[in-house]
């Protein structure tokens, strides 16, 4: 289903000479550069996607990676749904549903594709030939492509700037695939893609110096109080907000969450060797 290839870069076989690229076999080919190239090449990898782009992608050596500098500063994150992110600083990053505004345009190509699915099969035409249908095809998979890009360009300008201000990070160790099993939730979950955020916030804090801790998918953050520590047991979902009955601290759940996942990661950093 995915067209693409890899080739190494030998010989510099592989180089950018202003708006071309020199590709093996392929010559000077036109392309519009997302970003400066850094480093050596190594290899390049030209993909074909349904929407009837060609991308490349470079991998490239960079010598001398030098770590940000430090700030000092430690951060808890509880991931959600409503809002995709919460900090203990108390900000509140609200959840893009990216899939849900573009839900209604693309049912109604969806619908287009499949009538036009449906006549050619009738016809006993084949689907290559249907200009129709391949026109209809592209444009599905232009939206379904720009979704994807939204979600990804969000995720990563996150991760960066998380991985910007603080030295340390604390998260959950969320079982998506058992929480995808939930099918009142299970598609607003693959929309707000945590594995992929957690993903991209451990290769960057690699490359940066900056230390991930994940807490242990069964500690009970909402239900500590992080001022006093006392345990009021589970609460449902329909309560946000809620007074500590031993200290009296009126809590919002998730940044409550949030503070005790900061607390417990900074407690179980101090004990790594």
């Amino acid at each position: 289903p995915v067209q693409s290839y890899t080739t190494k870069n030998t010989n510099n076989n592989i180089a950018i000479i202003g708006n071309q690229m020199k590709l093996p076999k392929l010559g000077l080919v036109k392309f519009a550069k997302s970003r400066d190239i850094e480093g050596r090449i190594l290899k390049a990898t030209i993909k074909y996607n349904a929407s009837g782009a060609f991308y490349v992608s470079v991998q490239c050596e960079v010598p001398n990676f030098k770590p940000l500098p430090q700030t000092n500063e430690a951060v808890g994150i509880d991931l959600g749904i409503t809002d995709f992110a919460i900090l203990s600083t108390g900000r509140k990053v609200d959840n893009q549903r990216f899939t849900a505004k573009m839900e209604q345009k693309l049912k109604r190509e969806q619908r287009k594709l499949s009538r036009r699915y449906e006549q050619a099969k009738k016809e006993g035409r084949d689907l290559r030939a249907c200009m129709n249908y391949q026109k209809q095809r592209r444009r599905v998979a232009c939206l379904r492509e720009r979704v994807a890009f939204q979600r990804e360009d969000f995720l990563n300008k996150l991760s960066t700037a998380l991985i910007r201000h603080y030295d340390v990070i604390c998260l959950e160790d969320l079982n998506t695939k058992g929480m995808l099993k939930n099918h009142k939730l299970a598609k607003a979950i693959r929309d707000v893609s945590w594995s992929s955020f957690v993903q991209k916030l451990m290769y960057k804090a690699k490359w940066f110096g900056r230390k991930i801790v994940e807490i242990d998918r069964f500690f009970p953050s909402s239900q500590l109080c992080h001022a006093c520590g006392h345990r009021d047991g589970k609460k449902p979902l329909a309560i946000r907000v809620w007074t500590c009955s031993s200290c009296g601290t009126t809590l919002d759940r998730d940044i409550n969450a949030s503070k005790n996942i900061l607390i417990e990661g900074l407690r179980l950093l101090k004990q790594q060797p």
